[in-house]
């Protein structure tokens, strides 16, 4: 190990905690700055039943009475130890409201990261496998066609066909486990789309190599040659595609939820926005952030570890300058995509 990487590990947890409690605030500001006041027209609306001593309650526990930075102030200290606030629709904790449809959420989110990583690999296993002349040019279509069909779509020709004509599930049990699976399903397939792009590029690079036209030459087979030399290296860049798509799955999520009658966060959200449930918003918004930060905390931990050639020492004034001056000198040698590459593509 890189007698540096306790430092960087610091160094990316430290920014990873900044990130949180910055996109916190950002939540916190941009509801604060909202036209109207929707915390107030929801606690004086008939239809919520909220009596004038719990209105009192509700407004000294938020500080609504206060300036506003001391409102951030008291909600970010809640935040620091997990406290999301009160419900304003339904009076309870929102932390409970959120755990009690987290499990749902994530198990979806979790089965259709496992659905996308194995397609993305079943494609790019096909391009190296199967002749120019037996579809190899379609293969290497799917990635647009996955990206270009939206989940929702997905979702309701997997309904139409395996729930109402096959009879695979019912609808009236979507947290079934194939209700489970063909949710996963509609999610994963488009986010496929770019770790299959990313994984094709990389194995195509590395099928160009010197090394990899040796081994064809000593007689080594295709399905070897693959899963002993390219596939690995070709590896790499995935774990950054994987860690970016989070966030459009947790965004994905909430679509598929609504089209298979799911509870989850999908719901919760739902509601909460046809409620102007601020807290709730504004948990759920903060949760889905520090989740993106987390998984993305983790790949750049992982990264460094899987390729010792990624620098994780921060880069000095001179040693920038010094790059820059050298950025049109001869190209650098072979290998697999860096980060850096990745994230830019």
């Amino acid at each position: 190990m890189n007698p540096t990487y306790p430092i960087y590990a610091l160094r990316r947890l430290a920014q990873a905690v900044v990130v949180v409690l910055l996109a916190y605030v950002f939540t916190f500001v941009v509801i604060s700055v909202l036209p109207g006041d929707p915390v107030s027209s929801t606690l004086r609306n008939p239809e919520n039943g909220f009596t004038e001593e719990q209105i009192a309650q509700i407004v000294a526990y938020y500080g609504l009475d206060r300036p506003v930075y001391v409102q951030l102030w008291e909600s970010l200290s809640r935040f620091v130890v997990g406290d999301f606030g009160i419900s304003l629709r339904s009076s309870l904790p929102v932390s409970g409201t959120i755990a009690d449809a987290l499990p749902s959420t994530l198990a979806l989110a979790g089965t259709a990261l496992v659905v996308a990583i194995v397609l993305a690999f079943a494609v790019a296993y096909g391009t190296q496998r199967v002749p120019v002349r037996y579809g190899q040019g379609l293969l290497r279509s799917f990635p647009a066609l996955f990206l270009s069909v939206p989940n929702f779509v997905i979702g309701l020709l997997l309904l139409n066909v395996f729930a109402f004509q096959l009879g695979l599930f019912s609808v009236i049990d979507p947290n079934s486990g194939w209700a489970t699976f063909f949710a996963a399903v509609a999610l994963g397939i488009p986010v496929s789309a770019q770790i299959a792009e990313v994984l094709i590029t990389g194995l195509d690079h590395e099928a160009e190599q010197e090394y990899a036209s040796v081994a064809r030459s000593r007689g080594l087979g295709r399905t070897r040659l693959f899963f002993a030399h390219l596939l690995k290296p070709s590896s790499l860049p995935v774990v950054t595609v994987v860690a970016l798509t989070v966030g459009e799955l947790l965004g994905g999520a909430l679509i598929t939820e609504a089209v298979f009658g799911r509870a989850g966060v999908g719901s919760v959200v739902q509601s909460a926005v046809a409620s102007q449930d601020l807290p709730v918003l504004q948990a759920v918004v903060s949760l889905a952030a520090a989740v993106f930060v987390v998984v993305n905390l983790i790949a750049d931990l992982v990264y460094p570890l899987l390729d010792p050639r990624v620098s994780i020492v921060p880069s000095s004034p001179h040693v920038a300058r010094r790059r820059r001056r050298t950025a049109d000198g001869p190209p650098q040698a072979s290998g697999p995509l860096a980060k850096e590459q990745v994230s830019a593509s």
